[in-house]
């Protein structure tokens, strides 16, 4: 496909949904343009429209009288008002007569009786609703009263399309001093609504949208201070603080230079807050409805009523945790600090299942009272493969600490210091439940005395300083009989003494094992204790706590699996064998070999017996130590082994040929798709393009995690590493979405690994290939062609032509954007005549289109656009949006480049809406830094400055350094428009990352910022 990056790329997040809050009602099916008949426009062009039709309205002076008329909504008006309306101080000798000539040829268009006179003058009686006027007042009036109502959401939705009423200037070259009246004021009442609008947007958090559109709006109104207010707010919302403080010096330069005064009091009062940091000021209004001043969390898990037992562990850890309110800063006499001057932590260690979390909830819910500013809560999922990361976890304590989303910063170590910051002088209990090591739970911890900590884990912390280390045991045996008392219930238990004690026994006195087993027996009252006391002596059920650390509860999980029929076992084992996050139940079913509405019966039956979760409708998951168990099960026994490689590999096949054909569906003609392995599975099918996307991108964690698996469990090449290295290659849209571009690249690194381990040349090339382009996505040049040279390499030593030249495409890219333009030329060249060659017409389409910007670049401009143009013939010629969109940008970039901006504007504007339909939001927002550069150079300040805004809030192809470009157009579109002072905070943010970068375009930055530093 056709890429940009670095100095030429793009990404984008979608614009926010319009979610509508008020009842429809009657009168909105009178709506103008609602529905079919006579409508007119006065928001606009002065217009009659019939059934969609629109009818003759006559000369300038006719148009006049009709806008007249109609801006009386049924009023009379007299014919010395109308003559005077129309043509003023100086009317023609014939006026009357004219009139009476325009009012006569109204009559003819206008239905019967509509036009009538009375008392010397005229009036025209219309059905309500077909005015766009009063519809428009109407809906204001509506989102008013909302409004009052407190119903944020639905006024700005009314006033929206209350807005959308206008169709430029309204009564658009209508003549009179009338008609001139009333187009000044209905342009003041839409401004009005708008900063209306926009306020509404404010306050219900959409900061980051508005600043475009403010930015747009500051600069075409530049003296009204309440847009500039507007503008400082989303600014200051949006964590661009020294943008927002520009505003307003831009501001008062502007209005002492033009108007020889100084910003209104409004204005002033909102840059001393923002000068404070107001807290207050970074929400938005539903925010601090909500908002009640620093908040007492109670995030602590329901207490067990039945617990049971460690009255040792209670008193100790009760002691420690009530030490530390003690009286701050007192000296001992030993001349240190008393237990109340520092923070308690105490981390509680012990193996799976043995009760570290019931002990710390219960002590936790005991010391509550010494605790008045809240309990903390977290679960940090330390014993599975994704731990919760600190950062998240802090983001999370931040909000429910009553700091404001706006206000959480980015970073760990600025989270965590806002965190200390937060719970100074504040006396609060953090319960960190489930911790990998020490690593993970130090960003966590209060930084002050009066907070205390508890921390349960699996390994002991000894590296935690400070901390208070508990070893917590299994039960002692009349504790887990006391336990097992209290589910099972007194009567069963004390008819069965000794069968309760080998129940427990068998559970290896662990609290978990103990609860489950008696859970399930409480919940069959025809077993009998001595029932399951039989069923738990078979050792084979059983698992030694000594000799597994987390994996002591497998007993426990035996328990339940031994009561599956055996096609509900069979799915249980299987589907624990795969990696991802979860599984879907197409994915599923192909696991286990069976139409999907068997598979879906067994999961729900899993569900239903507490051993797999429904995450989502179609979805399921399974717990962390559940997933453990099952994979023992899958992997016990010589049988159990070929079983499970045989449902992995089904489960591969599945993702290669569904992703195969969402491929092809995206970029047809492209033979890439018959290029890659036999899947060896069935996949999907689609009814459309968007259905296809909707799948890639919702299976992405699972695809991936399933392409890194099949690799890293290879040890000899062959089919399945293919497969695996071709499943990259079929879902390469993931990696260049964002949001997955991680996880691809992981993949791809384990996937070359495991191919050059096995000697397997055309894997490895592809491999490398995958990793080129994850670094040409993120501007990592160096890094790309050190991996595209090897793959080009490795792909003509295993005769794999189409990644012979699909790398020269991709070579050609970064030779590009390294400068050297002959070997782009020659690189570009070859990719063009191999995929040609090869029947491929997408990856030729591809090639010439990056020959055109090669040509711009070394300035062909006729040669350029002549490319261009043929490439996207050829886009045209196979088909496919994307793709077009693609040739589109090209076209544009090379027509901006030649100097031809009206055609440039076409093309890119084309290209990024659609970009934006096909969700593709980098190359979105690159195509709108395209547009802001154009618009800059044809001395469109304004639309520059809002398209680079819109590049900004999306996201650009080629990471920091293309960010850096779009600040630096941003940053010359406001310096145009005389806000030298956001101009320069916009300059300065992107030198940072030039010189971060060792980017040449800091030179010509710091060449900008020269003349303002010296003013």
């Amino acid at each position: 496909m056709d890429r940009e990056h670095g100095p030429v790329t793009p990404p984008v997040q979608p614009p926010p949904q319009r979610t509508g809050t008020h009842d429809a009602d009657s009168a909105d099916s009178r709506e103008y343009g609602a529905g079919s008949g006579l409508r007119f426009t006065v928001l606009g062009p002065v217009r009659v429209v019939r059934d969609g039709e629109a009818l003759p309205s006559g000369s300038p002076q006719q148009r006049a009288l009709l806008a007249a008329l109609l801006l009386r909504e049924g009023g009379t008006a007299t014919a010395a008002e109308l003559i005077d309306g129309i043509w003023g101080e100086r009317p023609p000798t014939q006026a009357l007569a004219a009139l009476r000539t325009y009012a006569s040829r109204l009559r003819k268009v206008l239905p019967a009786d509509a036009l009538v006179s009375e008392s010397g003058g005229y009036a025209l009686r219309v059905p309500p609703g077909s005015v766009d006027l009063p519809t428009a007042r109407g809906l204001a009036d509506r989102a008013g009263k909302a409004r009052a109502a407190g119903d944020r959401g639905g006024a700005r939705e009314l006033l929206a399309r209350s807005l959308e009423k206008w169709d430029g200037e309204p009564l658009a070259s209508v003549p009179g001093p009338y008609a001139e009246t009333q187009r000044t004021r209905l342009a003041e009442w839409r401004l009005t609504l708008l900063e209306t609008r926009l306020e509404l947007d404010l306050e219900c958090g959409r900061h980051a949208g508005t600043v475009s559109e403010l930015t747009a709006l500051t600069a075409a109104h530049p003296l009204r201070e309440r847009l500039r207010e507007l503008l400082m707010l989303a600014l200051y919302r949006g964590g661009r603080q020294a943008e927002a403080l520009a505003v307003y010096a831009d501001t008062r330069r502007l209005l002492a230079e033009e108007l020889g005064v100084d910003p209104g009091p409004e204005l002033a009062r909102l840059q001393e807050r923002i000068l404070r940091a107001d807290e207050e000021l970074a929400r938005s209004a539903e925010e601090s409805a909500a908002y009640t001043g620093p908040t007492r969390p109670a995030q602590l898990p329901a207490a067990v009523p039945d617990f049971t037992g460690r009255a040792p562990f209670v008193r100790e850890l009760g002691a420690r945790l009530a030490g530390s309110g003690g009286a701050e800063g007192a000296e001992t006499a030993g001349g240190g600090t008393g237990a109340g001057s520092v923070m308690a932590v105490s981390a509680l260690a012990g193996i799976g299942g043995v009760g570290k979390t019931t002990l710390a909830v219960h002590v936790a819910h005991a010391a509550r009272p010494g605790f008045p500013d809240g309990q903390l809560y977290v679960d940090l999922q330390g014993a599975g493969p994704r731990p919760a990361e600190p950062e998240v976890v802090l983001g999370a304590f931040l909000r429910a600490l009553g700091t404001a989303d706006t206000a959480v910063p980015d970073g760990l170590e600025e989270r965590a210091a806002l965190y200390r910051s937060t719970l100074a002088g504040r006396r609060v209990l953090v319960l960190l439940d489930n911790a990998r090591d020490a690593a993970q739970v130090r960003p966590l911890l209060p930084g002050t005395a009066g907070c205390a900590a508890l921390v349960t884990s699996r390994v002991r912390m000894v590296d935690l300083a400070g901390a208070y280390l508990v070893d917590l045991d299994v039960m002692a045996p009349d504790e887990a009989l006391q336990l097992f008392t209290r589910i099972v219930g007194a009567e069963r238990v004390g008819a069965e003494r000794e069968a309760s004690l080998d129940v427990v026994a068998a559970c290896g006195f662990l609290p978990l094992a103990i609860r489950i087993a008696a859970s399930r027996l409480a919940a069959r009252r025809t077993w009998t204790v001595s029932a399951l006391a039989a069923k738990l002596a078979d050792e084979r059920r059983r698992l030694d706590e000594l000799r597994a650390g987390d994996l002591a509860v497998k007993a426990t999980f035996e328990l339940g699996y031994g009561q599956l029929e055996p096609a509900q076992a069979r799915a249980f084992r299987l589907l624990g064998l795969a990696d991802g996050p979860d599984v879907s139940l197409a994915a599923a079913a192909a696991m286990l070999d069976l139409p999907a509405e068997e598979a879906e019966e067994l999961l729900e039956s899993l569900v239903d017996a507490s051993l797999l979760e429904s995450a989502a409708p179609g979805r399921y998951r399974f717990h962390d130590l559940v997933r453990l168990f099952a994979r023992s099960c899958a992997e016990s026994g010589a049988a159990g082994r070929p079983e499970g490689a045989a449902a992995l590999d089904r489960l591969l096949g599945f993702y290669l040929a569904t992703a195969a054909r969402v491929y092809a569906i995206e970029r047809p003609g492209d033979r890439l798709v018959d290029r890659l392995e036999p899947a060896g599975y069935a996949g999907l099918d689609f009814a459309d393009r968007y259905a296809a996307m909707d799948w890639l991108y919702a299976e992405a964690h699972c695809l991936l995690a399933c392409a890194r698996q099949s690799s890293a469990e290879v040890t000899s090449g062959g089919d399945r590493l293919r497969r695996a290295v071709d499943l990259l290659w079929a879902a390469k849209d993931l990696a260049e979405s964002g949001a997955n571009a991680q996880q691809y690249e992981a993949a791809a690194i384990t996937a070359r690994q495991a191919a050059r381990a096995a000697g397997d040349a055309r894997s490895e090339g592809r491999a490398r290939t995958a990793l080129t382009n994850v670094h040409l996505v993120a501007g990592r040049y160096d890094e790309a062609d050190e991996e595209a040279r090897t793959a080009r390499d490795l792909a003509v030593a295993s005769g794999d032509a189409a990644s012979v030249y699909w790398t020269d495409n991709d070579r050609g890219i970064i030779a590009l954007n390294q400068g050297r333009y002959p070997d782009a030329e020659e690189l570009w060249q070859r990719a063009r005549d191999g995929a040609r060659a090869d029947g491929n017409p997408s990856v030729e389409a591809s090639a010439v289109c990056n020959l055109s910007r090669l040509h711009g670049f070394t300035e062909r401009p006729d040669s350029a656009i002549r490319l261009a143009r043929e490439g996207l013939a050829l886009y045209r010629r196979i088909g496919g949006d994307m793709r077009l969109d693609n040739a589109r940008y090209a076209l544009g970039v090379i027509l901006s480049h030649s100097g031809r901006y009206a055609e440039a504007l076409v093309e890119l504007t084309q290209a990024a809406h659609g970009f934006g339909r096909n969700r593709q939001w980098l190359w979105q927002g690159t195509a709108y830094f395209r547009v802001a550069e154009a618009q800059l150079t044809s001395r469109r300040a304004p639309l520059a400055a809002q398209h680079a805004e819109e590049a900004l809030s999306l996201g650009c192809i080629g990471g920091d350094r293309m960010r850096g470009n779009v600040l630096t157009v941003l940053g010359r579109a406001l310096d145009a428009l005389g806000q030298s002072d956001r101009a320069r905070a916009c300059w300065q943010e992107a030198l940072a990352l030039y010189e971060r970068l060792g980017a040449p375009e800091a030179d010509q930055v710091r060449a900008l910022l020269t003349p303002l530093a010296a003013a």
